[in-house]
């Protein structure tokens, strides 16, 4: 459905015009390019008939209650029918004739006409120009400032579902338009630049850490606030336990195990089952409610193992055990045997193999980098990353990559946030020590913040290197080919631009929200996986100068019909995602989720991903990296605790190998 108003202007008018007079003139078309029921996407397309400026402002009344709920290239505010769009910070210069656009999702009900009536800069869009004998001024220069960080964020009237959030106001040159409520990097609600508090919806027992950024008109986002953690009580008072599950039964395929049993029943409800082989604890199943199936992969071929499983509600009550499954497994395998390398006490988030078959890793809050034997579990400090500083969130040591010829050359190359903003880095790697004398600042300038810092580094077949980065949670700055955020960046190994890049600049794929995972496949295609923010991760084919659509769609949510979008292959539910690192073995595309405790496999079919299937559901909890092995099967690392704080060395985390059929 494609419904438009359009604001024609007249040609002898704008002929009519000197372009020494300060003339306001405007066209507007507004389009309908999707409508479901209760909501819709629009396309708003601006040109400036008058003098240049430097800012805009369009207005416009709905005239049947329909809402602005999400809205991209600009910024918003609604107040009853009244709907104000500012410019973002990258496209408020129009010069005469110059056009712009932004689009938004909104919501419906009952009719949504089109409005009719535009204005731009408090002038009616006529289609015409006004002349003026007024002096012609300068356009405004544009605004490029964000606000301060927002202080001493506070919660109060915490209940089982709804809190009290509230900060102390920012500062702006020109002033605060929004504020940003955030929880663990989900943007939960937006208030106006002059309300101080949101009143939150919250889940009883779920632990989330609440932050909240100011915006401004121009959208300069600030820094965010420190967080503030909060876990509601439950609802009610609940000392009973649910019934057992029933009706345990287990197959096996190789050295993999399904588990099917019968749902336990609650009187509040079952939140989880924890799965038990041989009376240890395997993997937990959860959700509301849980499902009821399992899969145990990784076990040694042609052995028996025993398996019970427990329910347990959100008060901590648990069930009798189940009956006991009782499984023989047989030979091959897809996902064979896993074996546990090292630990750590610090979040492993960039991982490399040298050639000599060790391994280098990241450690993302303690800004070290540790080379690690695999054969052996021998650890080498190699030493500290100048300037890396983190955000009180997942910024900090992020990927490495080494050079394609680091045998002879031994760069070590770097992404990690400082003070100011993410950068790409290299040094050299001199007799186990990483030599800072080296380094190199590649690439700067890239923007940070608590959350969507991307992070990700990969050395490409035609020697390139590719950088995921973060929309440094500023929606628009995605779209803007000009900035460095929300993109797939691809660079020469000393940081130059390659003649070939689509853009002219680093800019090689665009409109992404938090891109972490790079892998190229054996025809040398590009994949990447990126988080979603409440509704769908992607795994995403990533193609030269490609539109992948954030923040005006997520996953296939939103207006993702919008011409020149590239859809994902593969979307996952955030709750059975959060997906981070990727790894491609003998065609065979792994993914490794955070959320949801999980890996993917799907087998790359053309430009398709096929046979999705998932293991280690709940085994090893919060699974971050995952990368080839010398081997042929793939190193794993896990991100379980201090992972969103920022805390050096309070974590308990494993690298395991993971041998492939």
């Amino acid at each position: 459905m494609l419904l438009s108003a359009v604001i024609l202007a007249t040609a002898g008018a704008v002929a009519a015009v000197s372009a020494a007079q300060a003339a306001p003139g405007c066209r507007v078309t507004y389009t309908v390019s999707s409508q479901w029921t209760g909501g819709f996407g629009a396309n708003v397309s601006l040109t400036n008939l008058g003098d240049p400026v430097g800012s805009w402002q369009v207005g416009w009344s709905f005239g049947a209650g329909q809402r602005v709920t999400q809205l991209w290239n600009g910024t918003f505010t609604q107040s009853g029918a009244q709907v104000t769009v500012g410019n973002a910070a990258y496209n408020g210069a129009l010069a005469t004739g110059a056009s712009t656009a932004f689009g938004f999702n909104g919501s419906w009900s009952g009719s949504n006409p089109v409005p009719t009536v535009f204005t731009m800069n408090g002038v009616t869009c006529t289609g015409s120009v006004t002349p003026s004998s007024a002096a012609p001024s300068s356009p405004a220069p544009a605004d490029t400032q964000p606000p301060t960080v927002p202080g001493s964020p506070r919660t109060s009237n915490l209940t089982c579902n709804s809190v009290t959030f509230a900060w102390n106001a920012s500062t702006d040159n020109v002033g605060v338009a929004f504020y940003d409520v955030y929880h663990d990097g989900q943007q939960m609600t937006s208030v106006s630049g002059s309300t101080l508090s949101a009143n939150l919806t919250v889940v009883p027992g779920a632990t989330w850490g609440l932050y909240v950024n100011a915006r401004d008109a121009a959208g300069n986002v600030s820094q965010a606030s420190s967080t503030v953690t909060i876990t509601p009580p439950q609802c009610q008072v609940d000392t009973t336990p649910p019934t057992a599950p029933a009706q345990l039964t287990g197959a096996a395929t190789g050295t993999t195990v399904t588990l099917q049993w019968t749902a336990a029943t609650d009187n509040v409800g079952v939140r989880a089952y924890d799965v038990y082989r041989n009376g240890t604890a395997v993997g937990t199943v959860s959700g509301n409610p849980p499902a009821t199936t399992f899969i145990d992969s990784g076990l040694a071929a042609s052995t028996t193992y025993q398996y019970h499983v427990i329910a347990r509600d959100a008060a901590g009550n648990t069930s009798p055990s189940s009956n006991t499954a009782t499984v023989t497994t047989t030979g091959g395998c897809t996902v064979c045997t896993v074996t546990q390398v090292t630990t750590d006490n610090d979040i492993p988030w960039g991982l490399a193999t040298l050639p000599d078959g060790s391994i280098l890793y990241s450690r993302r809050d303690a800004h070290d980098v540790i080379r690690l034997n695999p054969t052996t579990g021998a650890k080498t400090t190699l030493g500290t990353i100048p300037n890396a500083q983190s955000t009180d969130g997942e910024g900090g040591l992020l990927g490495i990559a080494v050079a394609p010829d680091f045998a002879s050359n031994p760069w070590l190359y770097v992404m990690h946030t400082s003070p100011t903003d993410n950068r790409i880095v290299r040094l050299r790697v001199v007799n186990d020590r990483l030599d800072t004398a080296s380094l190199a600042v590649l690439v700067s300038g890239i923007g940070r913040n608590k959350y969507h810092d991307g992070g990700r580094l990969r050395f490409g077949p035609d020697g390139k290197l590719y950088a995921a980065t973060g929309d440094a949670q500023n929606g628009n700055w995605a779209q803007d080919r000009t900035r460095l955020e929300g993109k797939i960046l691809r660079l020469n190994p000393d940081g130059s631009v390659p003649a070939d890049n689509p853009f002219g600049n680093l800019v090689w794929s665009y409109g992404h929200r938090n891109p972490q995972g790079l892998a190229f496949d054996a025809q040398g295609r590009l994949w990447e996986q990126e988080f979603g923010n409440s509704v769908m991760d992607e795994t995403n084919l990533i193609e030269r100068g490609g539109n992948y659509g954030w923040p005006a769609c997520e996953g296939t949510t939103g207006t993702c019909g919008t011409a020149g979008f590239i859809a994902p292959k593969r979307t996952y539910p955030t709750s059975e995602g959060s997906c981070s690192g990727i790894a491609i073995v003998r065609d065979a595309l792994y993914v490794a989720c955070l959320r949801g405790t999980r890996l993917y496999r799907g087998v790359i079919s053309g430009t398709s991903l096929t046979n999705v299937q998932s293991y280690f559901v709940g085994t090893y909890g919060r699974l971050r990296t995952v990368e080839p092995s010398p081997s042929g099967g793939l190193w794993l690392t896990t991100s379980n605790t201090g992972d969103k704080d920022s805390v050096p060395n309070n974590s308990n985390e494993r690298i395991l190998h993971v041998a492939l059929g």
